[in-house]
């Protein structure tokens, strides 16, 4: 039983293994095919160590890298005409999802679930106030708001980055957006008062004047 039991574990190690590598790294495999190969990921100290290249987050992607990635093919040809958000789906226990996501997906630089969030299962998406054209993709284009972690699916750690980079966005004005406006009716307020009327005259009293 304890030998049926621990071949399950690894065959399922290995199954969640090889999804994850399909799905984090299928885009960024192809921009690096387009930009320029892999290198061997090296820890800190110097030493070589058996990670896989699509679980490595040590080394920070920098910005002008993510916006040349969503105009490529290799993008087009992963996520399409959709957000990145769109095909993902969340693991869970249970029919019904938590309320939270998890609170990041990174540790130390490493990837340490199997089913890391939209944002950081892709390396080459970066949350940054000129990255414009990644925060849209979290703006709902109804009403301008920022579309909850519970539709996206994204972890705590990087939905705090996007309020935060969607505000610097604003701020700077690299998104522009509609302050809104509330109309008032003032008759609620300025109602007239029936002293200050002036008294109506009546027919015959006109054409005595006139």
């Amino acid at each position: 039983m304890a030998s049926f039991l621990k071949l399950r574990q690894v065959l399922r190690a290995d199954i969640l293994q090889k999804i994850s590598v399909r799905n984090l790294s299928r885009g960024s495999v192809l921009f690096e095919e387009e930009d320029e190969g892999n290198e061997v990921s090296e820890s800190p100290e110097g030493k070589s160590e058996n990670i896989h290249p699509s679980k490595d987050r040590r080394k920070p992607m920098p910005v002008e890298t993510s916006i040349r990635y969503l105009a490529s093919e290799a993008y087009k040809e992963t996520y399409g005409s959709a957000p990145v958000w769109k095909p993902y789906r969340r693991n869970h226990k249970g029919a019904f999802p938590p309320q939270k996501t998890r609170k990041t997906c990174i540790r130390q630089g490493i990837i340490t679930t199997g089913n890391a969030c939209p944002i950081c299962r892709d390396e080459y998406l970066v949350l940054d106030h000129r990255n414009t054209s990644l925060l849209n993709q979290f703006i709902s284009e109804f009403n301008g708001e920022i579309i909850s972690y519970k539709k996206t699916g994204i972890c705590q750690k990087q939905h705090k980055q996007l309020l935060i980079a969607v505000h610097r966005a604003k701020d700077y004005g690299t998104i522009t957006f509609d302050v809104p406006q509330r109309k008032y009716n003032y008759s609620d307020w300025y109602k007239p008062d029936a002293s200050s009327k002036s008294p109506e005259l009546s027919p015959k009293t006109i054409q005595e004047h006139s």
